[in-house]
């Protein structure tokens, strides 16, 4: 018998508007998530989450309150186990920005209970994405877990967090339309199995995104932009794998992280340079210039001076990108440009967006 239709794993509440954060354990209690008390183990970070904390305890007297020292597996095994000792809860909260909800993403896996994510700024689509990212030893990691069962956005919230975390996930949000085209790409030239429903849900994030004619303190725009990222998040929950979010746009700012460590830009801002050269590199002209324009209205680089590298540091970091991801193929593979070409390349579209 032929499956007629599939289950798409996604949070049970997605709720993204101003004022979000009060109405958060009447939001759960509804949903059945955690009782109206809530019995829930909140992590929080050490700075701006002692005011979050003091402004959502008297709404919930049972909860228990977890700092995380930072971003690292380390840090996420601590939480794991500081949260089993403690004792029962019905859930986790992840409340802050990525390192936190990162590290409530894979501490809610270990000890087998849902996570909610809180997110205070909107830098990256990974707060609704199925993997949590972590420093470990090795460099950083990418772990596998569930997906949050609920998404909570306050846009209050968002509007206070510094102007620079809403530009990131801008540039990580219009990236995806790169990504959908890799993808598309490795489909025709490798036979890779693409996935129409999850590459839809992120190209229209992106698309979304990148036709709005808002600026970062509109609530319209950064509601477009909230729903543009955990939509994305769900896409790569679809999938099965990063790939609706993550092509030579992703390659090119995993290899600023490994090529310059100590001066990468924000993984938003090197995502969406990567992207609009990317698009100029496949010959979508057009789209890479729009995409350059709509980038330097919100105030993202496009450039590699504009975020203090030099052209032949530029060309060295587009060389080494396939590296990083072994086995993904994207128009950085399918080209395979030389030093020489990447030089040309980027004169071209340097060029071309008016540099």
């Amino acid at each position: 018998m032929p499956v007629l239709t599939r289950l798409i794993p996604s949070p049970v509440v997605v709720d993204i508007r101003p004022g979000a954060l009060d109405d958060l354990a009447k939001v759960l209690a509804d949903q059945r998530i955690s009782s109206s008390q809530g019995c829930l183990a909140i992590a929080i970070s050490g700075g701006s989450g002692a005011a979050l904390r003091a402004r959502l305890e008297p709404s919930l007297p049972t909860a228990e309150w977890f700092e995380v020292g930072g971003g690292t597996l380390d840090d996420a095994i601590k939480l794991a186990d500081d949260i089993k000792k403690a004792g029962r809860f019905d859930a986790i909260v992840g409340l802050g920005g990525g390192k936190i909800i990162d590290c409530g993403k894979f501490a809610a896996a270990r000890v087998g209970l849902p996570l909610v994510a809180v997110a205070t700024n909107l830098s990256h689509d990974g707060l609704c994405s199925p993997v949590a990212t972590l420093d470990n030893d090795a460099g950083r990691g990418s772990y596998g877990v569930p997906n949050p069962i609920a998404v909570v956005i306050d846009l209050d919230i968002i509007r206070e967090a510094p102007v620079r975390f809403v530009r990131s996930g801008i540039g990580d949000a219009l990236s995806n339309i790169s990504a959908v085209a890799d993808w598309e790409l490795a489909a025709r030239e490798r036979g890779e199995d693409i996935d129409g429903l999850a590459a839809a849900m992120a190209r229209q994030a992106g698309e979304a995104v990148l036709r709005h004619p808002g600026g970062v303190g509109d609530d319209g725009f950064l509601q477009v932009l909230a729903e543009g990222l955990v939509m994305t998040g769900i896409a790569m929950s679809v999938s099965g794998d990063s790939r609706p979010a993550s092509g030579a746009c992703h390659e090119i700012n995993h290899a600023f992280d490994l090529l310059y460590p100590k001066r990468a830009a924000s993984h938003g801002e090197q995502c969406g340079l990567g992207a609009a050269f990317a698009m100029h590199l496949r010959g979508a002209h057009d789209e890479s210039a729009y995409m350059a324009e709509v980038l330097r209205r919100h105030g993202l680089p496009v450039l590699p001076e504009e975020i203090g590298f030099t052209v032949d540091e530029f060309v060295k970091v587009v060389e080494f990108a396939p590296q990083t991801r072994p086995g993904r193929y994207t128009i950085l593979e399918h080209l395979n440009l030389s030093a020489d070409q990447i030089r040309d390349a980027y004169a071209d579209y340097a060029k071309a967006i008016g540099s």
